[in-house]
């Protein structure tokens, strides 16, 4: 016999074999992280219930087993030859094995030996995070695929991390969203990550096996590959074990059971492993350290029998919901602190009826609501104020601390910081899109260690050696806590790092602070995070200060919306809010249709609430509210674009060019498009991008890690392919034009050199001409010779005469095209001044006016009443000042610019549009950042790639504008 061992990252699976490699014997169970005690007791059982076993070969393999193997004398087999083993010994023929295991992914190619693609830096699409979207939904897992089975429509969710899809998944769920829809979606997501994460450009292909845990227990999954794939895969029976077969096969030594489940049994690790001093010395420290917590402390009265006026504050968090009911002194009168469980409508509507059933008649002067799910809520019951979440924790902060100069709120899946200058918002940091620093990350890590996040927390406390774990995102930390385990440390010492990690995260991740000093010395910190004493303690130790935390930590947010209603009503009238009679005839319906009143056919999810009252999410603009189209006219964006749409084909004696509309073409399009004309070419671009188009092209995306515009432009050239163009021309430029503003005028790496990357990594561009030559537009006098030596030949019958007319004529309408947006730009300008309109420069670069790539930002920024112009259109008004950088690419010579030039007006912001992938704009962010708040100016960046959640758009827009208000009110 041959006995298989594979110690995956969070389950154990355990086979044995029979002379012929038939299977008399196999186990799949959990370890939750005690890996040894589990190898041990499986040896034991299989050598007690299994009839000769102590003869068997035995050989272990995983991605956790490694280290016991080598010191407790058990064979190793790696997992991918494991998996190569098993797959060619029970299915020959195989071309590619598709593995998700709990937070390992692999794709196997197998056809001309062996190439093997794993996840390395990321866990998403893995079997964790589908276990961490289960949880979201408030579903048990197993439900999950039968749900999807039910959907209806589906939804874009990234799937490169669970922090992500929640943050894309949490909206959703507040706007009413069908848990089937979601559930498909989730699957989707799951197969858009393996294939363009792992595959990374070469295709599917052949016979195709699934193997893991989620492929084999979920139907819809597999459907969703093979969808996808357009193949039907394999999922042998069994499939859980091929990892544990192939070691078993692989298996030539019999081990001594006694020996080894003893050594196993005491395996410690080596004990060397990084660590911090303790956060508490001694029981005194920590006496102390609650003493004087407790003085930030909000009074408690009863609800019941309250006959003075009341307040009511909602917070419908990312993950969780919290109510408070206030009495004119600020005291609580009640409070509730709820996981939404998906559905924050009937968790608020159970929280009011309880207040009723306590206190039938009590007095609501006003209520306010702030949140995710502030929108919904506002119209479900309908609430007299809706609040941005920063003015709500910045106002419940000012009741703690009137002089508060830093706020921090670290949340569920939010981290939200507040610099304050002069009584008023004067900076804003929000992570962007990573959790490593939230309630959540610690949640998923004492889950996953067998504990509740309480007791989790509380084993930190006195830890002798916290793990030095720095602040990584969840995946790394993972493989951290892991090796520490293996180095001997114990559960306290990893509570403790992963403490100090949420801070150094929070600290150094999201507010990237260069020293604790800059923040201030006035510190509030709020957030239901820091009700966990390690992570508040953590904070003190790195900032070297004391800080304030309110009893009332969790509910900050509702606790600031109720003051702010109560600020807002001034004490009279009575509230609109829901009464318990309405209460009790209160209905949600839901309805999913297409909008269909504009091209952008918006898939809408319609709330009915009774009484006329409705809330639409999934809009990108007011018209489905409104009936009316949006205000145009003063949206630079959309200007721009209807320019590139007046750019029409003309018949050509020379045939079809194809344009991939992308990247830098936004902006260079008018120059291409008439020196071709002009070449007797019929001139045409691919359509503008959209999720369809995006799949077309992924198989054959080479990175992971290289930006969505990047990533869309395999899409446009295989859609120019499909459609039968000849020629498709997408050419090298290193170079920009130069418009005098840098050291250099550059174009990025990305942009100047994409179509080598086509070339290498698209097999169907070989059924097309497709020219990617190297031009240089920056020089016009050397430009006609070089295109026509390039051109002549894939086109022999061209002239040097025709080449530099047709250049003179690019040259010429490139200028003209630059002279529309200009005045355009100054007309927007001048229109706003006259109107006194807030005017915002949305910088970023060409191939952010591509609706599919900005998601619709631009028009929910102009739903905010406000006029909207490019970088381009101010980075004109400004001569050339020196940076800190290195300042030689043409589009961040621009921002830097505009940012200059913004400075300079009082009725001018600028927002900053960042591709995930970018690598560069690691520098242009820092350097817009620095020439915005030497002025006193806030620093506003959105980041987005393939998913983009417009609820945290339009939150941190909000931020903005009310920030702006306040430093306006305060002066």
């Amino acid at each position: 016999m041959k006995l298989g061992l594979d110690i995956g990252s969070t389950t154990i699976k355990c086979v044995v074999l029979d002379d012929e490699n038939k299977l008399i014997y196999s186990t799949y169970e959990r370890h939750y992280s005690q890996i040894t005690e589990k190898i041990a007791e499986l040896l034991s059982r299989v050598r007690r219930e299994i009839e000769g076993a102590e003869q068997a070969f035995v050989a272990l393999s995983g991605s956790a087993g490694m280290g016991v193997a080598q010191d407790c004398g058990i064979d190793f087999v790696q997992e991918v030859y494991a998996t190569r083993v098993a797959a060619n010994t029970f299915i020959p023929g195989t071309d590619v094995v598709i593995e998700l295991g709990g937070e390992d992914a692999k794709i196997l190619f197998l056809t001309n030996g062996l190439e093997v693609r794993m996840n390395g830096t990321c866990a998403g699409g893995t079997g964790a995070f589908i276990d961490q979207m289960a949880t979201l939904l408030n579903v048990p897992l197993e439900e999950l695929d039968d749900l999807a089975k039910q959907y209806e429509k589906t939804y874009t969710i990234a799937s490169r991390c669970g922090v992500f899809a929640k943050t894309d998944i949490q909206p959703l769920l507040n706007q009413g969203a069908r848990k089937s829809d979601i559930a498909e979606s989730i699957f989707k997501a799951v197969v858009s990550q393996t294939v363009a994460g792992l595959a990374q450009g070469r295709e599917i292909e052949g016979q195709v096996v699934y193997l893991g845990g989620p492929l084999t227990f979920m139907s819809e999954l597999r459907r969703c590959f093979d969808r996808t794939l357009g193949t039907t895969g394999i999922c042998p029976e069994n499939s859980l074990y091929y990892v544990a077969c192939g070691a078993a096969l692989c298996a030539d030594k019999p081990i001594d059971f006694d020996d080894v489940i003893h050594r196993v049994k005491n395996y410690r690790g080596s004990g060397n492993f990084a660590f911090q001093p303790p956060l508490f010395e001694t029981k005194e420290d920590y006496a102390a350290f609650q003493a004087r917590h407790a003085k930030a402390d909000v009074k408690q009265k009863e609800l019941k029998g309250y006959k003075g006026k009341a307040y009511i504050g909602m917070d419908a968090g990312s993950t969780t919901v919290k109510g408070v009911v206030l009495n004119s002194d600020g005291e609580l009168l009640f409070s509730q602190y709820l996981p939404s469980k998906g559905n924050p409508v009937e968790i608020i509507k159970a929280f009011l009826e309880e207040i009723y059933s306590i206190n039938p008649d009590l007095n609501i002067v006003s209520s306010a609501v702030t949140g995710y799910g502030e929108d919904i809520i506002k119209n479900a019951f309908d609430v007299d104020y809706g609040i941005v979440e920063t003015i709500a924790h910045f106002t419940a902060a000012k009741y703690f601390m009137p002089d508060v100069e830093f706020i921090i709120d670290i949340g569920g899946q939010d981290i939200k910081c507040f610099k304050i200058h002069n009584g008023a918002i004067d900076n804003i940091f929000l992570n962007e899109a990573c959790s490593s620093g939230c309630g959540s990350f610690l949640q998923t890590f004492a889950n996953a260690l067998g504990y509740n996040i309480k007791d989790f927390a509380k084993l930190g406390l006195f830890a002798k050696r916290p793990v030095d774990l720095g602040s990584r995102c969840t995946v790394f930390m993972n493989s951290s806590v892991k090796q520490a385990q293996k180095d001997g440390a114990t559960i306290e010492d990893i509570s403790a790092g992963l403490s100090l990690s949420v801070v150094k995260n929070a600290l150094y991740k999201v507010i990237r602070a260069s020293d604790p000093d800059e923040l201030g010395k006035r510190i509030v910190v709020q957030g239901g995070t820091f009700l966990n004493d390690a992570v508040l303690r953590a904070f003190e130790l790195e900032m070297g200060v004391e800080v304030v935390r309110p009893n009332i930590a969790g509910l900050m947010g509702a606790y600031g919306a109720a003051l702010y209603a109560m600020k807002k009503s001034a004490g009279k009238g009575r509230s609109k809010l829901s009464t318990a009679e309405d209460l009790r005839n209160f209905v949600h319906e839901i309805k999913v249709t297409n909008c269909g009143l504009c091209n952008n056919n918006c898939r809408l999810t319609i709330n009915s609430f009774g009484g006329g009252r409705k809330f639409i999410a999934g809009n990108r603009c007011e018209r489905p509210i409104t009936k009316k189209a949006p205000a145009t006219g003063m949206n630079m964006y959309e200007y721009k674009l209807s320019l590139i749409n007046s750019y029409k084909p003309v018949e050509g004696l020379r045939g079809k060019l194809g344009i991939p509309m992308g990247l830098n073409m936004f902006e260079l399009y008018p120059f291409w498009y008439r020196f071709f004309t002009e070449l007797k070419f019929e001139v045409m671009h691919s359509p503008y991008s959209n999720r369809k188009l995006y799949q077309r092209g992924q198989q054959t995306i080479p990175s992971d890690t290289v930006c969505f515009p990047a990533k869309l432009m395999h899409g446009h050239v295989q859609t120019l392919i499909d459609q039968g163009v000849e020629t498709i021309f997408y050419p090298c430029l290193s170079y920009n034009f130069d418009e005098h503003l840098g050291d250099n005028h550059y174009n990025c790496p990305v942009v100047a050199y994409y179509p080598e990357v086509i070339r290498n990594n698209m097999k169907d561009v070989k059924k097309v001409n497709f020219i990617k030559e190297y031009f240089g537009i920056h020089r016009p006098k050397d430009f006609p010779k070089k295109a026509y030596e390039r051109l002549s030949f894939y086109f022999p019958d061209l002239t040097l005469n025709e080449v530099r007319v047709a250049a003179k004529r690019a040259y010429d309408e490139q200028a003209m095209y630059r002279a529309k947006v200009q005045a355009k730009g100054d007309e927007i300008i001048k229109k706003a001044e006259q109107e006194g309109k807030r005017i915002f420069v949305l910088a970023g670069r060409p191939y952010h006016i591509d609706p599919e790539i900005n998601h619709g930002i631009d028009k929910l920024i102009a739903g905010f009443d406000v006029a909207i112009i490019s970088e381009d259109v101010v980075s004109s008004r400004v001569d050339r000042f020196h940076t800190d950088v290195l300042n030689q690419w043409t589009y961040h010579s621009r921002l830097y610019a505009a940012a200059r030039y913004v400075t300079t007006r009082k009725d001018m912001e600028l927002v900053q549009l960042v591709s995930f992938g970018c690598g560069v704009d690691a520098i242009t962010t820092d350097e817009v950042r620095e020439i915005l708040e030497a002025k006193n100016k806030i620093y506003t960046q959105i980041k987005i790639d393939e998913i983009t959640n417009l609820g945290a758009v339009k939150i941190r827009i909000r931020s903005l504008l009310a920030a702006i208000e306040e430093q306006a009110s305060e002066k």
